[in-house]
């Protein structure tokens, strides 16, 4: 089961989807660390390995032992593709992991303009609070993020 796990970390689209068709219930296990396949591809950037977990059933807003879900871990990364690809296949954008924070917190946080307006113009909360107590517009002027600021601000 690492093997498949590794083929989904390098891309191996061939091999990932021969194990589908061997054990199709991998689609929904989970690594060491809680991660979905889903998760994993997400993460790592296999736009055609997220395509075929989603046609296999992938459960879009499963999460990781974090709580963290596939659109979460893309906001983090920057992978805007992703993100819509996710988003087309019904993830939540308003999903909170484990610290409360959502899609929109994370893409703030980590200065993903393109992603943050995604997020918001599919209806993401901007009023969603974390753990802290902190919305993305706080986070976006603690770290002082104008552009994020000035993005949050108007709408």
């Amino acid at each position: 089961m690492e093997e498949f796990f590794d083929e989904i970390r390098k891309g191996g689209l061939q091999s990932v989807r021969t194990m589908l068709e061997a054990h199709p219930g991998w689609v929904r296990i989970r690594d060491h660390r809680g991660s979905t396949p889903l998760i994993l591809a997400a993460y790592y950037n296999q736009a055609e390995i997220v395509a075929l977990l989603l046609e296999q059933g992938a459960d879009v807003d499963m999460k990781d032992a974090s709580g963290n879900t596939a659109l979460m871990g893309v906001c983090f990364k920057g992978y805007d593709a992703i993100a819509r690809q996710l988003i087309r296949a019904g993830a939540d954008v308003d999903a909170r992991n484990a610290m409360g924070a959502t899609c929109l917190i994370f893409a703030i946080t980590f200065n993903r303009e393109e992603i943050a307006r995604l997020l918001m113009d599919e209806g993401a909360d901007l009023t969603a609070r974390d753990a802290r107590g902190h919305t993305a517009l706080d986070h976006a002027r603690m770290l002082g993020l104008q552009n994020l600021v000035a993005l949050l601000e108007k709408s």
